[in-house]
């Protein structure tokens, strides 16, 4: 009889023992993600001053107040929600200067949108005024569908949108007015 108890007990946890081997699956990173919102940024940081550099050369400076990182997301973004002011400098270390209230770079189109009083001004002083603006960093290609105004040397062009490569080189200005300079 104590035999048999015995046999029981053992055939119970083992069966069980064999249940729990054969049910468990690799979840390890549903376990990582325990504790992490989805909606929540994975990262923060406040009062930052980020240089690049490549081959010991500043290339750009990044400053802002505070940094929202959503890498965990399967569309991973860095948000800028108190603004940016940006540097960023050419081969010749020509400085054009960024400024926005609002700002969010997207990984994996590396799409910069910008928001709020933008305001990109090279050393040229070509400035380029918009409410929004988009700024393809592969392309090097800016573009915005609002109203932008654009000063290039006597010039001020109003706009309902702007397309331009990062050097003002090609310029293209739907529906402008303003005061435009013509060599005679």
């Amino acid at each position: 009889m104590q035999f048999l108890q015995k046999h029981t007990i053992l055939s119970i946890v083992t069966v069980f023992t064999v249940t729990m081997f054969f049910s468990c699956k690799d979840n390890f990173k549903e376990v990582q993600k325990i504790g992490i919102s989805e909606n929540e940024p994975i990262g923060i940081a406040d009062t930052f001053n980020l240089k690049y550099t490549d081959s010991g050369r500043v290339k750009a400076i990044l400053i802002s107040s505070k940094m929202l990182d959503y890498s965990n997301r399967d569309f991973p973004f860095t948000e800028f929600p108190e603004g940016i002011y940006l540097e960023v400098f050419d081969e010749e270390n020509n400085k054009t200067v960024v400024v926005a209230d609002y700002a969010i770079s997207y990984s994996y189109t590396d799409l910069l949108d910008l928001q709020g009083n933008v305001k990109l001004s090279t050393y040229k002083n070509d400035t380029l005024f918009a409410e929004q603006l988009y700024y393809d960093q592969d392309k090097e290609w800016l573009f915005t569908n609002k109203p932008a105004i654009f000063k290039m040397g006597f010039d001020k062009i109003n706009s309902a949108g702007f397309d331009s490569d990062s050097k003002f080189t090609n310029v293209e200005i739907i529906e402008a007015d303003g005061l435009i300079t013509v060599d005679e």
